[in-house]
C-alpha cells in the first residue's frame, strides 16, 4: 500500500514533467531556451533551501538528485513529502491540544533527575533534555511488565479490557478484523453499555487495505467513538505523516504499548512470514497517565470539536511528591515529524555515544541517516558489543535488501547481525549496558525516525530491563549471525545498493 501510494503522488508530477516537455516543444519552441532558464533559477532557489536547511544529509542527497535531474516533478514531491511549511496545519493543532493537557502531567521532576544524576549523569542529561524537547515528564516506574511474544501480551490486553471502569483509548496504526481485534471489540462493546466511554484511533493510509468505512461504521453502532488520522482524500503536504503510534490504555491507569498492532499475524493466529516476533509491554501509575496524555493529544487535536474530550476528566493533577516505588524510572513520549527535532533519532545516538559495553538493538528494518550510522560504527570501533536482531524472512523483499546494503559497513566496524531463523522480527527496542532499555514503535529506519509518529518509552534501572535482555539473548540463539563472507560482491551490486541507497528515505 505504500508503494501505491507513492505511485499515485508520482502520477501527477510526471504528467507535469511530460506536459511541459511537449509545451517546450510544440507550443513555445521560440522561447524555450528562456523558459528553461527560468526553471533552472527556480530550481537552483529550491536545492539552495534544502542545502541550508537542518536535515538528515543522506535525506537531503535525494531530494538534491531528484530536484537536479528532474526539476518540476522533484519540487511537486518535496513540496508533497517532505516540505515541513506544508505541516503547519498539524503542527497548529496539536500545539493546541498539548497546551490544554500540559498542566495536568506537569510534575515536578527536578529531583529525580536529580536522582538519575547520582547513577547517571550522562543519561540524566539525555532525558532532561528528551523531557524538554518533547513536553513530556521523566516519572518513578510503578509498575512494568514486559511481553516477549504479541499472544502472551493479547491475552493480558483482554484481562484489563474486562476490568475497565471509565475509559478505553486504543490507537494503532493497523487494524484487521480477525480474531484478535474482534476479541477488543466484543468486550468493548460490553463496557460501552456498561457505561464506559471507548475511543478508537487508527491510521488511513496504516489500515486502508484492511479496516473499510464499513467497519468504521459497524463500531460506531457499538458505542465507540472512532477518529481516522489523516485520511487520504485528497494529494497534500500531510500525506506522508502517519500515525505509528500504538497504545491501549485503560482507565488511566494501566497502559499498553510497544510494537504489537491489531492484526492476527501479531500473534501468531495467521501465518505471513513465518513465526512473527514481536514485543510488548505495559506500565501503571503515572507512566500509565502519560500515555493517557499522548491519546487525548491527537484525539483533541484530530476529532471533530463535538467529540472532543474534556481534559480535566481524565487528567487529575499528579502529585508533586516522589512514589516510593524503587523499580527505577521511565520517560515515554511520542515523534513527531512536523516538528524539527528528531526525537528517537537523537535519543539513539546519544545512547550509542555514552554505551560503554552493550548496545542491542531489535528492528524489523534497517536504514540509518548517516549521524545515526556514525553512532553504531563509533560504538563498535571503540569496544562496545554492539548487536542487532533482523528478520530471517522479511516481510517487504525490497526493504530487505536496501537494509542488507548497510551489513559491510557496520560489520567491518565491528557490529554483530543476527537474522532470525524462524521468521519476521517486528520488534522495536534496544538495551544499553544492561540497565538502559527502549521499547514503543520505532523502527531504524528513515519513515520511523523522520517521518512517522510515534512513541516509545525508556527505561533506566528497571526490573524489566532483565526481561528484555534475557528475551533478547533467547531470540539471538534462535537467530543466524551474518558474516562480511556472507555478503555478496561486485560492481554491479555495489552499484544497485548505492541506487537503493539513495532512495531509503522514501521506503
Amino acid at each position: 500500500m505504500k508503494v501505491l501510494t507513492r505511485v499515485l503522488i508520482a502520477i501527477p508530477a510526471i504528467l507535469l514533467q511530460l506536459w511541459w516537455m511537449l509545451l517546450l516543444a510544440w507550443v513555445w519552441e521560440d522561447i524555450a531556451e528562456i523558459v528553461d532558464f527560468l526553471v533552472a533559477i527556480y530550481s537552483f532557489i529550491f536545492v539552495l533551501y534544502i542545502v541550508t536547511k537542518r536535515d538528515e544529509g543522506s535525506y537531503k542527497l535525494l531530494w538534491l538528485i531528484l530536484i537536479l535531474a528532474f526539476p518540476l516533478p522533484g519540487t511537486f514531491l518535496y513540496s508533497c513529502l517532505a516540505n515541513q511549511r506544508s505541516s503547519k496545519p498539524i503542527r497548529k493543532k496539536l500545539d493546541r491540544a498539548a497546551g490544554e493537557i500540559k498542566v495536568y502531567t506537569d510534575a515536578n521532576s527536578e529531583e529525580i533527575f536529580d536522582k538519575v544524576a547520582q547513577d547517571n549523569s550522562r543519561l540524566a542529561a539525555i532525558l532532561k533534555r528528551t523531557q524538554k524537547e518533547t513536553g513530556f515528564p521523566l516519572v518513578r516506574n510503578e509498575s512494568a511488565k514486559y511481553f516477549s511474544l504479541g499472544e502472551e501480551m493479547h491475552k493480558v490486553m483482554l484481562e484489563k479490557l474486562r476490568q475497565a471502569k471509565k475509559f478505553i483509548f486504543a490507537e494503532y496504526f493497523i487494524v484487521e478484523n480477525g480474531i484478535m481485534w474482534n476479541s477488543m471489540v466484543e468486550i468493548m462493546e460490553q463496557k460501552v453499555q456498561e457505561g464506559v466511554e471507548v475511543y478508537f484511533m487508527y491510521d488511513d493510509i496504516g489500515s486502508i487495505s484492511t479496516y473499510s468505512h464499513k467497519n468504521v461504521k459497524d463500531l460506531k453502532k457499538k458505542g465507540v467513538k472512532c477518529v481516522s488520522f489523516n485520511p487520504l482524500t485528497v494529494l497534500n503536504g500531510t500525506l506522508n505523516y502517519r500515525d505509528h503510534r500504538k497504545m491501549l490504555v485503560i482507565d488511566g491507569e494501566i497502559a499498553f504499548s510497544g510494537g504489537v498492532n491489531l492484526a492476527d499475524e501479531y500473534i501468531n493466529k495467521k501465518k505471513k512470514y513465518g513465526h512473527w516476533k514481536d514485543i510488548g509491554f505495559y506500565v501503571t501509575g503515572a507512566a500509565a497517565q502519560v500515555y493517557a496524555q499522548m491519546f487525548v493529544e491527537f484525539w483533541n487535536a484530530f476529532s471533530k470539536i463535538p467529540d472532543q474530550l474534556e481534559v480535566q476528566k481524565y487528567f487529575p493533577p499528579v502529585p508533586k511528591n516522589i512514589t516510593s516505588s524503587d523499580d527505577g524510572y521511565v520517560l515515554s513520549y511520542f515523534d513527531s515529524p512536523v516538528r524539527f527535532e528528531t526525537f528517537s533519532n537523537d535519543l539513539y545516538i546519544d545512547l550509542l555515544y555514552q554505551a560503554e559495553n552493550t548496545a542491542w538493538f531489535y528492528t524489523p528494518y534497517l536504514m540509518l541517516g548517516d549521524h545515526l550510522l556514525e553512532a553504531f560504527v563509533k560504538a563498535a570501533e571503540r569496544g562496545v558489543d554492539v548487536r542487532i536482531i533482523m528478520p530471517g524472512i522479511p516481510d517487504k523483499k525490497i526493504v530487505y535488501r536496501m537494509s542488507r546494503g548497510y551489513y559491510r559497513t557496520l560489520m567491518e566496524a565491528g557490529v554483530k547481525i543476527y537474522e532470525y531463523t524462524p521468521g519476521f522480527v517486528h520488534a522495536k527496542g534496544c538495551i544499553i549496558d544492561g540497565n538502559i532499555a527502549t521499547v514503543g514503535t520505532v523502527n531504524l529506519d528513515y519513515r520511523s525516525l523522520f517521518l512517522h509518529f510515534e512513541n516509545n518509552s525508556v527505561f533506566f534501572k528497571s526490573a524489566i530491563i532483565k526481561d528484555i535482555e534475557a528475551d533478547f539473548l533467547k531470540t539471538q540463539s534462535k537467530s543466524t549471525q551474518r558474516t562480511l563472507a556472507d555478503l555478496k560482491t561486485g560492481d554491479l551490486r555495489w552499484f544497485i545498493d548505492g541506487i537503493l541507497r539513495i532512495f531509503a528515505p522514501l521506503c
